[in-house]
């Protein structure tokens, strides 16, 4: 009996593997991590705000309800401490939101800490009842049979809650991603919810948001793969070539998928998925790519060089400009209430450092060399020209060069400039609290600040009234220009879990069948009576209504879905054929579908329910008391969270928009992508 029972198990094992391929796991969700104690801290603190957020509501109706005095006094007050709450419960938040060295690199570095973004955390889903009763209901197949199927979506799921940094981890949840497309086109009717209601919550916020929507899904594990891209970029070595070089390449594949998400995804329900805050994530990890890249080129050292410094001068400038450009997007509305406020400091700190380190070469560039007769004058002078916009009234770049008061001048000034965006910067930091934690970030900035001032120090002592020229701003430039790498998900290879329901094509939620009908005749005289085309599955044509076969209720367009009791939906023509042939003298016995004729699509409500949040956005489902509702009352048409423009599926039509089946066409034999059979309106529900 025990023998029997493990190769039961074996075999059952055999053939989910099968099925799924190699299994996939997450990281240990109770490891003791650094990272997995932030992540459980978020998934605490997003329970806590849905209890503050969900007392903040009940408050706010029962204030609109009561014409009370006493009662409205008594509401107010416990407004204000839900409110209350709630800021801290935001502060908590961000507090995980800059715990940026958890995520760096182990190795001891003097380097400015990048900022990576926190997973978006989620509830489980539990899919066993909805899929088996869409695959009794739809495919009038014996449900019991997908039990495996439908366990290994759900462990890839919760796999994808806890991913590995690394492209271990990156790959599972593209992997993830990819079985959402064929998932949708299995089960996600266009006419109708299934019931299956995902919740996932805000990465700022903290606030949950709930629809019966995959859409969500899709979108939000798009959100975690340029997260995951984030904490992998800043794991990189930055004290090496190949980990420096890693890590622009992390951040470029971040701002790369989070581009992908705006670009695709145009009304997403949460403001972490918002198209400004998208736009800002983007800046950001250009910003920190192009951070890098600057880190890999001094790595080795900055040479006391002329062309070096010049090189440099620009190359610093560079990276104080697109810093500088992230701090202002920050500052805008709507993006300002909720992006984390240590963020923008920080990202203002290093766009006053890079700043400071521009000047403070041109400075170098300017005391330590003096034109000598061996010294291409011409090449110096364009050089050191190309580096401003204008030169200071007065002054101009071969004379500066040959004049030795006119050079200490002007490297003093510059000079001046690199001691101010230094003290800005330190200024700045001293204001967040949770920046002046960060030790390592106090060390760099004051270590270049002490440099600048050392440097002033050992210059002529003379009267600087005498030699107040205006600094003029450096151009920025650079060798080594970032851009957003699009994410190749063709390059991930995923099997459809429920691969045996048939071809994708024929086989979807948008084709509506008859049950399987059985046909069992005799051929006369070595004739069918019929003639079969198509790829798979085969479709009946040109078939005579006075065989035996019709009789038995053949008709034409029908498809074969097995013979004699076997599965032939992935069959061609000739495989058919010769089942049909392999029978001999018996009767031929086969089961055939028929397409029935699809309906009109039409898009229902999207289940997204606001409460007592501002109206940029709605964010998140409370309370599912919808059927509480009077139904008289008519709600507002919305449009929905998530959509999939005309505009954007034209841009991408090669990969998100293969053509869909109709009913009575031949077909061609196709493999189709997940993301094939994709709604012809403009707007997905």
């Amino acid at each position: 009996l025990k023998e029997g029972g493990s190769r039961g198990k074996e075999e059952k094992q055999k053939k989910k593997n099968d099925n799924s391929g190699t299994e996939t796991f997450g990281c240990n969700p109770l490891a003791e991590t650094g990272r997995s104690k932030l992540q459980n801290q978020r998934a605490v603190l997003n329970q806590q705000i849905l209890r503050a957020v969900r007392m903040r509501a009940g408050a706010e109706n029962l204030l609109r309800a009561t014409t009370n005095n006493k009662v409205r006094e008594q509401v107010l007050l416990e407004l204000s401490f839900v409110n209350s709450d709630l800021q801290i419960l935001k502060e908590e938040l961000e507090g995980l939101n800059i715990s940026v060295e958890v995520y760096q690199n182990t190795e001891e570095t003097f380097s400015i800490p990048l900022v990576p973004l926190g997973l978006k955390e989620t509830k489980e889903v539990d899919f066993t009842l909805p899929l088996k009763d869409f695959i009794l209901e739809h495919y009038s197949e014996d449900s019991s049979e997908y039990e495996d199927e439908i366990a290994d979506l759900m462990d890839l799921r919760q796999a994808c809650r806890t991913p590995s940094r690394d492209e271990a981890g990156i790959e599972m949840l593209i992997s993830y991603f990819l079985q959402l497309g064929y998932v949708e086109n299995r089960f996600f009717p266009p006419t109708r919810h299934m019931g299956i209601l995902f919740t996932w919550y805000d990465s700022f916020t903290g606030v949950p948001v709930c629809q019966q929507n995959l859409l969500l899904e899709k979108a939000s594990i798009l959100f975690n793969i340029g997260a995951l891209y984030t904490q992998i970029g800043t794991r990189c070595n930055r004290q090496t070539q190949n980990g420096l070089e890693n890590a622009v390449d992390a951040f470029q594949r971040a701002a790369g998928v989070l581009n992908y998400l705006k670009e695709t995804f145009t009304h997403t329900p949460s403001y972490d998925m918002s198209p400004a805050m998208l736009n800002v994530l983007v800046k950001m990890m250009l910003a920190q790519a192009q951070e890098c890249a600057f880190e890999q080129m001094s790595l080795p050292g900055i040479r006391n060089e002329f062309f070096t410094l010049v090189k440099m001068t620009q190359e610093a400038a560079k990276v104080g400009e697109v810093y500088m450009m992230v701090n202002t997007a920050m500052t805008q509305e709507p993006v300002k209430e909720n992006i984390p406020y240590s963020w923008s400091k920080l990202v203002q700190i290093k766009s006053d450092h890079y700043k400071a380190l521009a000047h403070y070469f041109v400075a170098t560039i300017l005391c330590d060399h003096e034109l000598q007769s061996s010294d291409d004058e011409d090449q110096q002078e364009k050089a050191l020209s190309q580096l401003y916009d204008y030169m200071p009234e007065g002054l101009m770049a071969l004379t500066v060069l040959k004049d030795k008061v006119q050079r200490k001048q002007l490297g003093k000034a510059h000079l001046r400039k690199a001691v101010v965006y230094h003290e800005e910067a330190l200024r700045v930091c001293g204001l967040c609290k949770k920046l002046r934690n960060i030790d390592v970030l106090q060390e760099v900035l004051t270590a270049a600040h002490k440099r600048s001032l050392l440097k002033y120090a050992q210059q002529e002592k003379e009267d600087d009234f005498l030699s107040l020229i205006q600094t003029p701003d450096i151009l920025p430039k650079t060798e080594h220009k970032v851009e957003t790498i699009t994410p190749q998900f063709s390059k991930v290879k995923v099997k459809d879990f429920f691969h045996r329901l048939g071809p994708l094509s024929v086989f979807s939620a948008k084709q509506r069948w008859t049950a399987p009908r059985t046909i069992r005749f005799h051929c006369e005289a070595g004739e069918l009576g019929f003639s079969l085309k198509g790829g798979s599955p085969v479709q009946i044509y040109c078939l005579d209504p006075a065989c035996s076969a019709a009789s038995m209720g053949l008709k034409e367009g029908d498809y074969i879905v097995s013979v004699g009791g076997v599965d032939c939906k992935w069959l061609g023509v000739n495989e058919v054929l010769e089942k049909f042939k392999s029978v001999g003298e018996q009767p031929i016995e086969f089961e055939v579908i028929s397409c029935q004729d699809t309906t009109a699509s039409m898009h229902s409500k999207s289940a997204t329910y606001s409460v007592g949040m501002q109206k940029t956005y709605s964010l998140i489902c409370l309370a599912m008391e919808e059927d509480k509702i009077d139904q008289t009352k008519k709600a507002p048409l919305k449009l929905p969270f998530l959509s999939w423009g005309t505009k954007n599926r034209q841009k991408a039509a090669s990969t998100l928009c293969l053509p869909s089946a109709v009913a009575g066409s031949s077909q061609t034999k196709k493999k189709l992508s997940p993301f094939a059979l994709l709604n012809t309106e403009s707007s997905l529900y």
